[in-house]
C-alpha cells in the first residue's frame, strides 16, 4: 500500500527508538531547517518560520503535524540517512519501506504493520510519555477535522496520492481506551476529481467514533 505522508509516522517511530537507545537526545539540535511552502507549518507553527534550527523533538512534531517532507529529510539525515532509517524500521516491520520522496511508490507498507506500529507508539506513550510525546504532539496538532467528531477526540495523520489514501490515528480520550485505526484504499479514481474515496474514509471515521461513543456509554 502506498503510504505517502503517513510514512512519516514510521520515521518518527525509528527516531524515538534511537533516542530510547541513547544514540540521540530529544534536545539535540537539527540544523539547516527549512519548511515546505506547500504544507501548513506557517499556520500551525508561525513562531518557527524564521528559525534555521530546531530541537530534534520539535522537528519530529512539525514533520508529523504538517506532513513536512523538508523537515523529514533533515531529521533523517541528522539520524544517519535514509538507508539507516530503513534498516531500523525493517528490524521491526519488514514490509514497511520509506523513501525520501513521499510520493514514490516504493514508499509503502502493509496496513496491518502500520497499525501495530501505531499500537507500539500509543503503548509507549502510556508507559513512557517523555519518550513518545513528540509523535503524539504532532498527531494532536495536525489539522484534519471531521464534522461530528470533537477535534480533541480525533488525533490522526493522513497520506494520499491521486489514486490512494491512508488515514492512521487515535479516536477518543487517551485515558479512556481509545480506538486505534488504520484505513487505506488504493487503485482509486483520481481523487482530485472524484471525492468518493475521501468521503468513504470520513464515513468510516464517523462510524468508528460512534462505536467508541457507544462503548463509553455502556461503562
Amino acid at each position: 500500500m502506498p503510504l505517502a505522508s503517513s510514512a512519516k509516522i514510521a520515521i518518527a517511530f525509528c527516531i524515538a527508538k534511537l533516542v530510547e537507545e541513547r544514540h540521540y537526545k530529544w534536545n539535540d539540535i537539527v540544523e539547516d531547517i527549512s519548511f515546505n511552502p506547500d504544507e501548513d507549518s506557517n499556520h500551525i507553527y508561525p513562531h518557527f518560520q524564521n528559525r534555521e534550527t530546531l530541537a530534534l523533538s520539535e522537528a519530529i512534531e512539525v514533520m508529523i503535524a504538517c506532513h513536512d517532507s523538508f523537515v523529514a529529510n533533515r531529521v533523517v539525515q541528522f539520524c544517519g540517512g535514509w538507508e539507516e532509517i530503513n534498516k531500523k524500521i525493517k528490524s521491526y516491520f519488514n514490509n514497511i519501506n520509506i523513501t525520501q520522496n513521499p510520493r514514490d511508490l516504493d514508499n509503502n507498507g502493509e496496513l496491518s504493520q502500520l497499525l501495530e506500529l501505531l499500537r507500539l507508539i500509543f503503548q509507549g506513550y502510556i508507559n513512557n510519555p517523555d519518550l513518545w510525546i513528540p509523535i503524539i504532539n504532532g498527531l494532536v496538532r495536525q489539522r484534519g477535522e471531521v464534522e461530528g467528531i470533537p477535534t480533541h477526540f480525533l488525533n490522526h495523520m493522513t497520506g494520499g496520492l491521486d489514486n490512494a489514501v491512508v488515514d492512521i490515528g487515535i479516536i477518543g480520550e487517551f485515558s479512556q481506551n481509545p480506538l486505534l485505526y488504520v484505513l487505506g484504499a488504493k487503485n482509486l479514481p483520481n481523487r482530485y476529481t472524484d471525492k468518493v474515496a475521501d468521503e468513504k474514509i470520513i464515513d468510516a471515521l464517523k462510524l468508528l467514533y460512534g462505536e467508541y461513543s457507544n462503548s463509553q456509554a455502556q461503562k
